[in-house]
């Protein structure tokens, strides 16, 4: 489980449950673990007094063995790291109710000049206690394996790019031209990459770089297919196809990081969490500034809708008119990051009244949706003993 900054949606408010607890009159029993990479530091907090209840590796065997010695009306606080998730699905069972905090908006709230383990365990108690933890939401199973995929898609394309940007200083430092073909390591590509003169060890790195990019484009095709089989069953992953920009890696994406779209209460909300919302600052009678977008929240979602605005505004209808506009003023990228904006907003109303977009094109949104399996090439050939054969282009891509 990733932290997302200045995304906070509380599961339970603080009052729900100590409403809850003063209802039932039982003694409520808090304990906060600060979680690291092998051990977790744990605290309770029981009657206004603190007790340190030592560390706990980080194994599930440990983690059961931790749990069996909670009590069920126990409530346990945790911060948002990379193994919350496992940790949260190991103690649950045991216990009222497992909170998942904000690590940044809690360390924002109770910084302090002495840091340990031990207090930053004790502060997570007290803090549940007072009512006063920043919470994030703590997705449902379906949602996590659907982030799961689309960050294994994401790392798959990133070394793919990684491999490109190899191959180019290797070309820069042998003083080769720039490729005239777009991509370097599609048919024609290659051909040209071919006839470049290299010395013997560095054409070798260059033929490992090649294979190892073949690789990762077979690996990157069966995500894909894996994402496609499960999104085209989704109604509101096809809901979102039907705006202009946004294809099938988009909408899984966007869906992977708003899960439930019922826990945003407008689209201001939904904005605020992707992180385009513009920074505000104003003090006194002053006016109010607006600066730059704060980049908070889900970076992913972010990046998708600012890569689909510049599709979007390709196609005719109130967002290209919307980006004409703001062009005319501010320049492409500002206008670009305007109708990212717009696209979650419009995102947000789709979802929450369960339409489609008005001005969809038919003939466009039936190519994105169409349930046909991707086609197979034949394995590009590699540089060593090219020319015994004719050139294939590179993997064709599944999604549109």
């Amino acid at each position: 489980m990733r932290r997302e900054r200045e995304s906070v949606i509380a599961v339970q408010p603080a009052s729900s449950w100590k409403e809850e607890e003063a209802t039932s009159g039982a003694n409520m029993r808090i304990i906060g673990m600060d979680i690291h990479r092998n051990f977790a530091e744990a605290a309770a907090l029981e009657d206004g007094v603190i007790k340190r209840l030592g560390r706990i590796g980080l194994t599930r065997q440990h983690l059961h063995d931790f749990a069996r010695t909670l009590l069920p009306t126990d409530h346990v606080v945790v911060e948002a790291t990379g193994n919350a998730t496992a940790v949260t699905e190991i103690i649950a069972p045991h216990v009222a109710r497992v909170a998942v905090a904000n690590p940044l908006q809690v360390h924002l709230i109770a910084k302090a000049k002495t840091k340990t383990d031990a207090i930053d365990a004790r502060v997570l108690a007290k803090l549940y206690a007072a009512g006063f933890l920043p919470e994030v939401w703590v997705p449902d199973e379906a949602t996590l394996a659907r982030r799961r995929q689309v960050t294994r898609r994401r790392q798959l394309v990133r070394q793919r790019v990684r491999l490109k940007s190899i191959i180019q200083s290797i070309l820069h430092a042998n003083l080769a031209p720039q490729c005239p073909f777009a991509d370097l390591l599609g048919g024609k590509g290659r051909s040209w990459l071919k006839a470049q003169y290299l010395p013997d060890d560095e054409r070798e790195a260059v033929e490992r770089h090649v294979e190892e990019y073949d690789r990762l484009s077979d690996a990157l095709k069966g995500v894909e297919r894996d994402i496609a089989r499960a999104a085209l069953t989704d109604p509101d992953v096809k809901r979102l196809m039907t705006i202009p920009g946004i294809d099938m890696v988009v909408a899984v994406g966007v869906m992977a990081a708003i899960g439930r779209i019922g826990r945003f209460d407008s689209p201001d909300k939904l904005v605020a969490y992707i992180g385009l919302n513009p920074s505000v600052h104003q003090s006194g009678d002053s006016p109010a500034y607006h600066g730059r977008i704060t980049k908070r929240g889900c970076s992913n979602a972010r990046h998708l809708l600012v890569e689909a605005a510049w599709q979007t505004v390709r196609s005719p209808g109130p967002l290209r008119a919307f980006y004409e506009r703001v062009r005319a003023k501010r320049g492409n990228h500002i206008a670009a990051v305007g109708v990212a904006r717009k696209l979650a907003v419009l995102i947000w109303h789709l979802l929450t009244k369960g339409e489609d977009y008005k001005w969809v094109r038919p003939a466009l949104h039936a190519k994105k949706v169409r349930d046909e399996p991707p086609r197979v090439c034949r394995r590009p050939q590699l540089l060593r003993g090219w020319g015994h054969g004719s050139e294939d282009e590179d993997v064709q891509q599944i999604f549109t």
